[in-house]
């Protein structure tokens, strides 16, 4: 696992310089919750400009976020994918900080979580979520998300501790490269794959994590969110991994072919005749099948291929932290 690296109280004092940063804020019904975190971040990051996007709060989300400074702006299409993709297409920054509405993450941390990016030649930087209260994490989200990040992990790169994080710091490079095809929290997973799949140097710093303010409520359902997340990891493995996909796929089916096959060949060998000619049509087909599935995975590997490396050359299109065009 990725080594996650501590806030030291020197990094909390010094601030980043010379760069210009955007602070986005996605939220939907946040009243409670949406001034603390403005505040928060404009006394951390305060050469920044906040900007918070309602997604059609029935609330007074828009009116609390502007009195407390907030530049405000608005999307039509419900879900956090939409937002994000909203967010990346509209502003124009050198550093992007991307952060939930709740109240729930650091503040604090974002001034190092800058700095290390700037300093490192970092893309993202994930902030590793420690509960300092109980109540902060819910059963069904902790399990949810430690299982997610185990097969992020597994299939893409052991490189982030926590895939869902809504807290990360990005460079222009990244913001401006990614595709931000997701609808809704599915998107923290689009982040982390797009990372790992053009490699892009990345880090993480663990900071605290706390429960909601009262009046303020969890949008995420942890067994409709964590299934769309699951189709999600799974869709992109299909697109970014299709020799594997459709590799296993092949071998489940030629494991079939062969369980029902090879009895019909043994006896076929011993008597000269095939008496269960439906089996060996069947076993037959498998075989043809599993074939097919291996060559639709050897053609969509190279379209794969080609499709990263145009997504590299996009990426590098974009002139990195501190350099010019």
């Amino acid at each position: 696992m990725l080594h996650t690296l501590p806030i030291r109280e020197s990094d909390r004092q010094s601030r980043p310089a010379g760069f210009s940063i955007a602070v986005l804020i996605p939220c939907y019904n946040e009243e409670a919750s949406v001034a603390k975190v403005v505040e928060g971040f404009r006394d951390c990051l305060p050469d920044a400009t906040i900007l918070v996007y309602d997604n059609n709060s029935s609330d007074r989300t828009r009116q609390v976020a502007g009195s407390a400074g907030a530049v405000v702006r608005g999307e039509a299409l419900q879900g956090k994918g939409h937002v994000v993709r909203r967010m990346f297409a509209d502003v124009e920054a050198d550093i992007y900080v991307l952060v939930d509405g709740d109240d729930t993450y650091d503040p604090e941390a974002a001034p190092v979580m800058v700095r290390r990016l700037i300093e490192q030649h970092l893309d993202m930087v994930t902030a590793v979520r420690l509960p300092v209260e109980h109540q902060a994490y819910r059963l069904g989200h902790s399990i949810g998300n430690h299982v997610l990040s185990r097969l992020v992990c597994r299939l893409f790169g052991n490189r982030i501790s926590d895939v869902m994080s809504g807290y990360r710091v990005f460079s222009r490079r990244f913001v401006k490269s990614f595709p931000a095809l997701a609808a809704g929290f599915e998107t923290e997973t689009e982040f982390t794959i797009h990372a790992l799949e053009l490699r892009m140097p990345i880090g993480e710093v663990s900071t605290k994590y706390r429960s909601r303010r009262a009046g303020s409520r969890s949008k995420l359902h942890t067994v409709s969110d964590g299934l769309r997340i699951l189709h999600t990891i799974m869709t992109l493995v299909k697109q970014e991994r299709p020799l594997q996909s459709f590799g296993l796929t092949g071998l489940a089916l030629l494991a079939a072919a062969l369980g029902l096959g090879l009895p019909v060949v043994a006896e076929f060998l011993q008597s000269g005749l095939v008496p269960r000619l439906p089996t060996a049509l069947l076993s037959t087909g498998l075989v043809l099948a599993s074939s097919l599935a291996f060559v639709c995975g050897l053609v969509l590997e190279q379209v794969a291929r080609g499709r990263q490396e145009l997504k590299r050359l996009a990426y590098l299109s974009i002139p990195a932290i501190g350099n010019g065009p």
